[in-house]
């Protein structure tokens, strides 16, 4: 595939405006971020090796299992069984995203997906689902969850006894109200409305009975099967609605 025949160009205009849409959802991600720098040196990481997994890895709940595991000698392939599993959400996110990512070239792509979380492409894929295209919430949005992690691990490092527990403060929800949002504003339909309920009943189920962390993974499949064998009815296009009236 020529560079030319990437149709979707990144408006710098876009990301700027995305950047900042997400910017108040990045406060309750520096009181994590503050956390887990508190966490990381109680588990003896030096304050610059703590920030620098954050600007690098930037996965909030795996660097936390990451550190849990953390010591004088650490089980390499444990940590890694660890981290995918709570990680592999990424790859039904990143796939719901690919009739749009397929559109930029892969160095784009990949650097896109770097700064893919929960969040960017929750507005994303709503978006998508609405008739829109938008990647520039990927890159701004994303650029803004990233500093935040950055900045809230650097404050947890040298002022973390600040917030020790930001789940005492209700923070831990913001994000799940966020997704909540995002889900109600999108299309409903029967289709929809059972795919949720589907995929909420899957999850709890594997919250219950499997291993941790594959709830998410669980309820995905569970949804995205109904999305796949439930297919809707495409509206018959103006010519055939023609036709069958000329017929009577």
């Amino acid at each position: 595939m020529s560079v030319a025949s990437y149709s979707y160009q990144l408006q710098p205009a876009r990301v700027r405006v995305e950047f900042f849409r997400l910017l108040p959802i990045s406060l309750f991600v520096v009181a994590f971020g503050a956390a887990f720098g508190l966490a990381a040196t109680q588990k003896g990481l030096e304050p610059l090796q703590a920030v620098l997994m954050s600007a690098t890895v930037f996965a909030g709940a795996s660097q936390f299992a990451a550190v849990d595991m953390w010591g004088t000698e650490v089980s390499v392939l444990p940590m890694i069984a660890v981290v995918f599993a709570i990680n592999s959400r990424h790859l039904l996110m990143g796939a719901s995203l690919y009739p749009m990512l397929r559109e930029v070239s892969p160095g784009k792509r990949y650097g896109l997906l770097l700064l893919l979380t929960d969040a960017n492409w929750a507005v994303s894929a709503q978006e998508y689902q609405s008739g829109r295209r938008n990647l520039e919430v990927i890159l701004g949005g994303g650029l803004a969850l990233w500093l935040a992690w950055i900045i809230g691990t650097g404050l947890g490092v040298y002022f973390g006894g600040l917030l020790q527990d930001p789940k005492s403060l209700g923070l831990d929800m913001v994000l799940g109200c966020f997704l909540l949002a995002m889900a109600l504003g999108g299309k409903k339909s029967p289709r929809v409305l059972v795919a949720w309920t589907v995929t909420a009943l899957a999850s709890l189920a594997a919250w219950k009975w499997l291993p941790a962390n594959t709830h998410v993974v669980v309820g995905a499949l569970a949804g995205g099967a109904i999305g796949f064998f439930w297919l809707e009815r495409k509206p018959a296009p103006a010519s055939d609605a023609e036709d069958s009236t000329h017929d009577r």
